[in-house]
């Protein structure tokens, strides 16, 4: 079986909307494009060397439309890798439309999604989800996940869409590396989805004896 890879940028109050550029998602949100002040060399590569061995792409409608717009143009210019790679993978689109899907090796997903993302997990070793933050409010909810790559940026907006929104259910995650920050401030998060819910406890519980004792 292999991994879903959710790749996500987000402020530090978590907004995760458009943070590409204004075209994005232009409805009733001002901060499109929040990401390009804040890109440099050390987060850039991050970005890239978390693409490394994808297989497949798993998109939401507008990010795909977006990257289908985009990407198969881009291959011999300056993201040449990036571009190669998104190119040649098969894509998976989740969409309740008939939208449609002019970039090779497209394919709509059905409208049972737990189900067909669990077929994709089990056809593909890498797939990785890029942007498309209703589809991954949809997959963290359900728990249809194993890694979460998550960029903090270090920015407020106090507006927007973000990304544990939408029916987040309780969910225990594990760090799998050191936090690592870039020149600009961006922090760079790697996560596993680890079993059961959270617990709870009583911070004071330990030292009651002691301060009963003074």
């Amino acid at each position: 079986m292999g991994l879903i890879h959710i790749e996500m940028f987000a402020t530090l109050d978590l907004v995760g909307q458009a943070p590409g550029g204004p075209e994005e998602d232009p409805a009733d949100f001002p901060f499109g494009g929040w990401q390009a002040p804040l890109l440099d060399e050390v987060a850039g590569a991050q970005v890239a060397a978390a693409y490394e061995g994808t297989d497949a792409l798993l998109l939401g409608r507008r990010t795909y439309d977006i990257f289908a717009a985009y990407w198969p143009h881009q291959e011999g210019g300056e993201d040449d890798a990036i571009a190669t790679l998104f190119n040649r993978v098969p894509k998976y689109v989740a969409s309740r439309g008939t939208p449609d899907l002019p970039w090779d090796r497209s394919t709509q997903l059905g409208p049972d999604l737990a189900g067909a993302v669990r077929e994709i997990r089990d056809r593909h070793e890498n797939v990785k989800v890029v942007g498309s933050l209703n589809l991954v409010q949809s997959l963290l909810r359900e728990k249809l996940f194993d890694r979460l790559d998550l960029w903090l940026h270090p920015i407020v907006l106090g507006v927007g869409k973000k990304v544990f929104d939408g029916g987040a259910v309780p969910t225990n995650i594990t760090l799998l590396a050191p936090p690592a920050a870039s020149p600009s401030g961006t922090v760079y998060l790697r996560y596993g989805l680890a079993e059961g819910v959270p617990a709870t406890g009583d911070m004071g519980a330990p030292d009651r004896g002691a301060a009963s004792a003074d």
